[in-house]
């Protein structure tokens, strides 16, 4: 491992070995961030004081801590942390302030991690490649003419740049998975009702998933067994123990059984992808898992069916945006009505105003059934194609992305190409099923590829020790351009 992968367990053996401390490793990490911040634009707000004060407090701190004492850790800005801003990456929200902290942030504090800033996201979390900020487009560290992928883009480009090792995003159609593997990262999103929703805001909630970036699956698994687990103040979250996921790290793979939907592998895969893909595939033969053939024979729905039920979510979640209680209002309306309609059309962007349009269509009266309804019929239909699956195989491997990361300005004329960036993804969110994607070698032109395991429900543990197996053997030796320095 090369000395800029400075990940959480090396920080923490550092630590608690008294070779540095937690106030030299956040003053370094801020320092990074600083720096590297006008070439990605990755984060929307540096805590540096903030972060050095909590650090200098667990310097002061007898005994050993939490599990991320002193580790660095971004958060995107959709997430709250008291304190700091929540924008959402929109106008809308421009210079709000969160009196409270998501559930995630709690347990992330209350294990010692040091929160360095908030991170830059498409606006309200609705796009595959972080170009629909209000704040401006974040930029890939392997190529900064290319995107990150998204909506999670600035926490993506933070880890791969080697600023933190790990960092929050959010998923609802794929917002984690897709841009780890555009960044050659892990990305891990938890099986629906695993992570509290407490204090994330809300774009598609039966979708939503607070969920995991890390330089390695270890990191990714200790960041996630740290947020997850039962709260009361979200009724979605499930009373399922949480697992010691790394202590299942390890041993070989025989009897594992990964299954392959072949007919996802065809038309619309780009050639390198397919090939990395196939590479790793046959390495988890060589590992000694069995490959299987499965069908998900509505699969090919998806994409259909996740942009009638998110859009109408969205609709929904985001019609409290008026400029009556926070965040953007428009200046001198001539009455209530006015008011309404310019907030809302100053404060949206062009990406987050077709989503609420289409997802106001899709439950109008005389389309609800045509659209809504059937798509959540399709839904279903998806559910138990993963439930069939599975009782062939112990997790389904296919490519995260059809495509390596394409230029900033490549699809946004395109809307349904930028979509179809989801084709891989979004199925697990329908279905509420766990995935991970990690880094599986490079295309032709340098660029990251990866492929993504996804498990049937409360599966983390079987995917994270696959993914972790497959890591271990073939590590991505490859380092990005622009990447913090020691």
């Amino acid at each position: 491992m090369t000395a800029p992968d400075r990940t959480i367990e090396l920080i923490s053996s550092e630590l608690s070995g008294g070779s540095t401390s937690a106030r030299a490793v956040a003053a370094r990490t801020v320092g990074a961030a600083e720096r590297l911040n006008g070439m990605l634009n990755a984060f929307l707000q540096i805590d540096r004081e903030g972060a050095l004060r909590r650090a200098e407090a667990l310097d002061g701190e007898k005994g050993g801590g939490g599990a991320l004492r002193g580790v660095p850790v971004a958060v995107k800005d959709n997430i709250c942390v008291r304190g700091m801003q929540a924008t959402c990456g929109s106008r809308i929200l421009a210079g709000y302030h969160p009196p409270y902290d998501a559930t995630v942030t709690e347990r992330l504090n209350a294990a010692g991690a040091v929160i360095v800033g908030k991170t830059n996201c498409d606006e309200f979390a609705m796009g595959s490649s972080n170009e629909n900020s209000a704040y401006g487009a974040v930029r890939n560290p392997w190529d900064t003419e290319r995107v990150p992928g998204g909506s999670s883009g600035g926490s993506a480009a933070a880890v791969a740049a080697r600023i933190v090792p790990a960092a929050l995003g959010s998923e609802t159609g794929g917002s984690v998975r897709q841009p780890a593997a555009l960044c050659g990262i892990v990305g891990v999103k938890p099986t629906y009702g695993r992570v509290s929703r407490y204090g994330l805001v809300a774009f598609g909630s039966s979708l939503d998933q607070v969920s995991v970036f890390g330089l390695t699956v270890r990191d990714a698994a200790l960041v996630l067994q740290t947020i997850a687990g039962r709260d009361e103040r979200d009724a979605t979250t499930a009373d399922v123990a949480v697992p010691d996921y790394v202590s299942q790290f390890g041993g070989d793979l025989k009897g594992a059984r990964i299954g392959v939907p072949r007919a996802l592998l065809g038309e619309g895969v780009d050639a390198d992808v397919r090939a990395r893909v196939e590479e790793a595939i046959d390495a988890y033969r060589s590992l000694g898992a069995e490959v299987v053939d499965v069908e998900l024979p509505h699969a090919g729905y998806s994409i259909a069916v996740y942009y009638i039920i998110a859009t109408a979510e969205a609709s929904s979640n985001l019609a409290r945006y008026d400029g009556v209680r926070y965040g953007f209002r428009a200046e001198d309306p001539k009455d209530l009505r006015e008011m309404y309609r310019r907030t809302r059309e100053e404060g949206f962007g062009a990406e987050v105003k077709r989503r609420i349009m289409l997802g106001t269509y899709v439950l109008s009266s005389g389309y609800y059934d045509a659209y809504y309804l059937k798509a959540q019929k399709v839904r279903t239909l998806i559910q138990r194609d993963f439930l069939d699956a599975f009782e062939k195989c112990d997790a389904v491997l296919t490519p995260t992305t059809p495509t390596p990361a394409f230029r900033l300005g490549e699809k946004t004329d395109d809307p349904l190409s930028m979509y179809l960036s989801d084709i891989y993804t979004c199925m697990a969110n329908l279905a509420g099923v766990p995935g991970v994607s990690v880094p599986c070698g490079l295309s032709s032109n340098g660029l990251p590829v990866g492929f993504q395991l996804m498990g049937p429900h409360w599966g983390e543990p079987v995917i994270l020790r696959l993914a972790d197996a497959y890591e271990r053997a073939h590590p991505l030796a490859a380092r990005p351009r622009v990447m913090a320095a020691e």
